[in-house]
């Protein structure tokens, strides 16, 4: 199995699922639901799709309920449209991507403003003893030869 085959039909598994949860999986559960991403073994005989909820904790886990129990259907249609030999089991997990997104955004943030609280300091900082801390030879050492 080449890896460029199993990356075409992580795509194509990806088009599909989506496809299928738009127009056919009618699930009052199911929310505003982006696929994000496809991961399949190398053998193809399971397929890992990521996947993303806008809304609520309790739309999330809505989702992950109407995504289980649409598993057959989503399962068959990727079997029909691909025409593989085998057709990949599927599971489903929430895409982390979107917290961890925010959290590094968050962190930028706060090093931004640490790095603003810096500079204004900086701006404002005197020089704890003299201006040039280095030691020269006095002038008048020069004299006393």
């Amino acid at each position: 199995m080449t890896k460029a085959r199993q990356h075409k039909l992580e795509d194509r598994v990806r088009v599909i699922v989506a496809e299928t949860l738009e127009k056919r999986v009618k699930d009052p559960r199911l929310g505003f639901i982006t696929i994000t991403d496809v991961r399949m073994t190398p053998d193809l005989r399971e397929a890992s799709i990521f996947y993303t909820v806008y809304g609520d904790a309790e739309s999330v886990d809505a989702t992950a309920i109407a995504l289980e129990s649409a598993k057959g259907l989503l399962r068959s249609e990727v079997g029909k449209q691909t025409g593989i030999k085998f057709t990949p089991s599927l599971a489903f997990f929430a895409d982390a991507m979107p917290e961890n997104a925010r959290h590094v955004e968050d962190l930028l943030r706060k090093a931004q403003e640490d790095d603003a609280r810096v500079h204004e300091q900086a701006t404002t900082a005197t020089y704890a003893g003299d201006i040039d801390p280095y030691r020269h030879p006095r002038e008048d050492d020069g004299e006393q030869e």
